[in-house]
């Protein structure tokens, strides 16, 4: 299989396989692109502003709204944290019952001797994994004991 990419600022973006027969992984690609170019329209102050999967570090609820908080922002999102968690699949986590994590925007994990898993995002955002996403969030990032 060979790869090619081609970065031209003046056409539209899109994606183009070609394949001898459908893959599981052409599948996985056309569901990553169709979900990356649906962007969540989030509310900020006067503006809003269409966001992608890929710039959300994380999407939280406080005081029963949702927000999706990026490097430099947080802005209010029209939706319920299971539309979300329906809506962006395998790259978003849930952590605990008020938090999708970006698993690409997750800088690390602390444990503490409690046996409480604090989770670090790269914007500094910090949140706890519960103990009944425990498990899950273990299999997912390949936790080993």
């Amino acid at each position: 299989m060979k790869f090619e990419l081609q970065i031209d600022p003046d056409c539209e973006e899109r994606v183009l396989l070609t394949l001898r027969k459908p893959s599981p992984l052409a599948e996985e690609i056309r569901t990553l692109v169709e979900r990356e170019s649906d962007a969540l329209m989030g509310y900020c102050e006067d503006e809003i502003v269409p966001l992608t999967a890929g710039e959300i570090v994380c999407i939280i609820v406080e005081d029963g709204k949702v927000y999706a908080k990026t490097m430099t922002k947080t802005f209010r999102l029209n939706h319920r944290l299971y539309q979300l968690e329906e809506r962006l699949g395998t790259r978003f986590l849930k952590i605990n019952q008020s938090c999708l994590a970006n698993i690409q925007q997750i800088q690390r994990f602390d444990a503490s001797l409690a046996g409480a898993l604090l989770v670090i995002f790269k914007n500094g955002y910090r949140d706890y994994v519960s103990r009944r996403q425990l498990k899950t969030v273990k299999e997912r990032m390949g936790f080993h004991r």
